[in-house]
């Protein structure tokens, strides 16, 4: 049985991390929206050569876990002062310092939760599928290559247009990125 390929991208692979962050800064300014860069480890200056902004991730977290704290101060507070009171030793029916450990500890998980479902979210992680693994370039990427992937359906998006921009960058290996049919997208 004879599987048919859909052309949906291009690959530029670099072999060095200035080469990478110069080609970035190109496709940034050619206009390209669709398009992604994997390295083996992490390149200060690439977020800001590729024109990402800050993550929101931080602040969901934060928020979160302030969310918590409220959420943990309400219920101890329901619990203790008027679901079920009970005066021990003539101590306050809400007593902050005896809430510590739960307060604390719904921050925590309020804030965990959030933070792995805005990287979900954010970081597009619900796809099993990408055409990067079949072809083989992951491969040189997770151990010594850097690569810029364009995706096909960016409004820019042109093949001979796309290669001359990685060529221009510097770039000596250049690779069309194909997909079976039926799989689903590139980035």
């Amino acid at each position: 049985m004879t599987e048919s390929r859909r052309h949906v991208g291009t690959v530029g692979l670099f072999d060095d991390p200035d080469s990478l962050l110069e080609a970035a800064r190109q496709v940034r300014d050619a206009g390209y929206r669709k398009w992604d860069c994997h390295t083996p480890y992490p390149i200060h200056g690439l977020d800001q050569a590729m024109g990402l902004r800050e993550s929101p991730i931080p602040y969901i977290c934060l928020t979160a876990g302030f969310i918590g704290v409220g959420v943990a101060m309400w219920m101890q507070w329901w619990m203790d002062a008027v679901d079920y009171p009970v005066r021990i030793g003539g101590k306050p029916l809400f007593s902050w310092p005896a809430f510590v450990p739960i307060t604390f500890e719904l921050f925590v998980l309020f804030a965990a939760l959030a933070t792995m479902g805005s990287i979900l979210v954010f970081c597009r992680l619900g796809k099993w599928h990408s055409p990067l693994h079949d072809s083989g370039i992951m491969a040189d990427v997770t151990s010594h290559r850097f690569a810029v992937v364009l995706d096909r359906a960016d409004a820019v998006y042109d093949r001979q247009a796309a290669d001359s921009l990685l060529a221009g960058a510097g770039c000596q290996d250049i690779r069309p990125l194909y997909e079976n049919e039926g799989d689903d997208g590139i980035l």
